[in-house]
């Protein structure tokens, strides 16, 4: 598998093997079966149309594509519905083919990752045409019951050798706009530009269904902020990261927290604060047991050059 790592224990993505893949109703049979209480859970965003999942790393084949045997794995451990993030027109497509390969527990969103912003300009049809096609794309799938948000949209200074500034403020803006003829919720990015991403954002709010910022890695204030306005915050491995991110988080309520894993991105490092405190708490016997019994083993972890069926990469 190519996303799997201790970081997407939390959504269920990555606790039991598969030596094949079944259907998708025998799956939604089977999960979470058994003598017990076994947790449910949704991962609200994960890249499944990353060419990983297809065994590509930096361009080059390591292994078959597994992406049957990361649902299969996911489903068994309880996560009974993925949320696949489009990030781009064309990764926003491909999510919304898995959703009608998996239905009723794949689900997509379509919109444009403000890294990916620059496409806009680049499109052969010219940025017009681009939000055409990203709004009828949106419009048929949300007819169809396969989309459940738009987005990935916002702002990445973190990350302006990807896309500079301006664009990204320009089509965030377009995006914005464009959501209110949707009447979609959003799925949020934010990255080292919270005054721009509220500034531009708080006008939209009241003429929209809600919204999410996911990965979030902010502060306690602009925590505040989100919830003060409406918002759900999505946490993964990059929101665990420092002692001060775990201040954060355990501030959200849970009525307000949603999970994910942003796989194959955002995993739980040993480096990362909450590495050591999850290997704490495991050590504390009755932390390693649910209601129904011992937490189940994770799959064997295998290098993606020496990958086998139903291991983690």
């Amino acid at each position: 598998m190519a996303s799997s790592s201790p970081s997407q224990t939390p959504s269920g993505a990555t606790t039991t093997t598969a030596s094949s893949a079944p259907s998708p109703a025998t799956h939604l049979e089977t999960a979470g079966s058994g003598p017990g209480y076994v947790p449910r859970y949704v991962d609200i965003g994960v890249n499944l149309t990353d060419k990983m999942y297809r065994g590509v790393y930096h361009g080059k084949k390591h292994h078959e594509a597994d992406l049957p045997d990361v649902v299969h794995r996911a489903l068994g451990a309880g996560c009974t519905k993925l949320m696949v993030t489009g990030s781009d027109l064309h990764e926003s497509r491909e999510a919304v083919k898995l959703a009608e390969k998996y239905p009723g527990i794949i689900y997509a969103t379509v919109g444009v990752h403000p890294c990916c912003a620059h496409q806009f300009d680049t499109h052969p049809g010219g940025p017009d045409a681009y939000m055409a096609e990203l709004e009828q794309l949106a419009l048929s799938a949300k007819e169809k019951g396969l989309v459940t948000a738009f987005g990935e949209i916002g702002l990445d200074y973190d990350r302006l050798m990807l896309c500079p500034k301006d664009p990204q403020l320009k089509y965030f803006r377009l995006q914005l706009d464009l959501s209110r003829r949707l009447n979609l919720p959003l799925f949020l990015h934010s990255r080292a530009a919270s005054k721009d991403f509220f500034d531009l954002l708080a006008p939209c709010l009241p003429h929209l269904p809600g919204g999410l910022v996911h990965s979030f890695t902010g502060t306690l204030d602009e925590m505040k902020e989100l919830l003060a306005a409406g918002l759900y915050i999505g946490i993964n491995g990059c929101s665990l990261k420092t002692d001060e991110n775990l201040d954060v988080v355990k501030e959200i309520p849970l009525d307000r927290l949603m999970l994910e894993t942003d796989g194959p991105w955002c995993e739980i490092r040993p480096s990362h604060a909450s590495a050591k405190l999850l290997t704490k708490l495991m050590k504390d016997a009755s932390a390693a047991t649910t209601l129904g019994g011992p937490v189940p083993e994770l799959p064997k972890v295998k290098k993606k050059e020496k990958w086998e069926k139903g291991a983690r990469i």
